[in-house]
């Protein structure tokens, strides 16, 4: 069986599931670049022809050419889905690729954003037009709800409903966050403002709109969130739409009122090994603060004053 019939088979499959244009386009390079490697540099042109040895080859290669552990776990997480679909198929007796060891990604401590730093820079913005209302209305729903880039520039009005919204994440899987009152407030601003800038202008039905009723680019709202790091000072650290989402993940992680399992839903992650990459990302004091919170004594001592 040819392996570029297969391929193409199980492109549309995924394309059927509902996997988003980012993320077909990132499986189509990958998988053109797999086929060229087993074609050019190991005569392979058949699926059954391809061993763990050839994917072990393909990633030292990887290596070689100074790709990053974290663009390698990535790209053979792709290769190893479409094995297994393959063995789900029966067009192989076995997912070969299970064999096939990839380089460790080192933990890096992310120098997360305070809770002060975070306030002013939603504070950084006004309610003096649209614009300035709009930056505050995303910086305060990035820091509450934790939602990703591309969620926060899809987010459709008929979805931010009263007191929860209705996320659409990666590969169109659908999730539940809430909106607290903190953010209620600024919301309910956000959409009188809006609602009287674009009165007499047709608009896109995105709840974030740019200035002409269009939908906002991934470079405009990094530029958004730029702009709020400087406004409030912010020095020394990534100042990003994800920063705000570790932000997020590690307020709810130390306050000790949200479990890891119930996060890993909030943050719409599809193995829990993702979200506990946010705990070893937790700096010494926060881990001191969630440790004493945590405390058996301290708890204990808590409920003997309470009677």
């Amino acid at each position: 069986m040819l392996f570029e019939d297969v391929l193409e088979e199980y492109l549309y499959h995924c394309q059927a599931k509902g996997f988003t244009a980012k993320t077909m386009k990132n499986k189509r390079q990958e998988y053109k670049q797999l086929k060229q490697y087993l074609k050019e540099k190991r005569a392979i042109t058949e699926l059954e022809s391809i061993t763990t040895h050839d994917l072990k080859a393909y990633v030292r290669l990887k290596q070689k050419d100074g790709l990053q552990p974290q663009s390698i776990v990535s790209m053979f997480k792709m290769i190893k889905a479409f094995f297994s679909w393959c063995e789900n198929e029966e067009y192989i007796k076995e997912n070969i690729a299970k064999k096939v060891e990839v380089p460790k990604v080192p933990i890096k401590i992310l120098n997360g954003f305070t809770v002060k730093e975070v306030k002013s820079m939603i504070d950084a913005f006004s309610y003096k037009n649209y614009l300035e209302t709009r930056n505050k209305a995303i910086t305060a729903m990035l820091a509450d709800c934790g939602l990703r880039a591309m969620e926060i520039r899809g987010l459709k009005s008929e979805n931010v409903r009263e007191t929860s919204i209705l996320v659409n994440g990666k590969g169109n899987k659908e999730r539940v966050v809430f909106i607290s009152p903190a953010l209620k407030r600024i919301l309910i601003k956000y959409e009188r403002i809006k609602k009287e800038y674009f009165k007499d202008i047709d608009t896109v039905d995105n709840y974030f709109l740019n200035y002409t009723g269009g939908s906002i680019s991934h470079v405009a709202l990094d530029n958004i969130i730029k702009k709020a790091g400087e406004r409030a000072g912010i020095d020394g650290k990534r100042v990003s739409p994800h920063t705000f989402r570790h932000f997020y993940a590690v307020q709810c992680l130390t306050s000790g009122n949200i479990d890891v399992y119930s996060l890993s839903r909030l943050l719409g992650h599809s193995d829990i090994s993702v979200t506990q990459r946010y705990l070893h990302t937790m700096n010494d004091e926060q881990l001191l603060n969630k440790a004493v919170s945590s405390s058996p004594l301290m708890n204990l001592r808590s409920r003997r004053n309470d009677e």
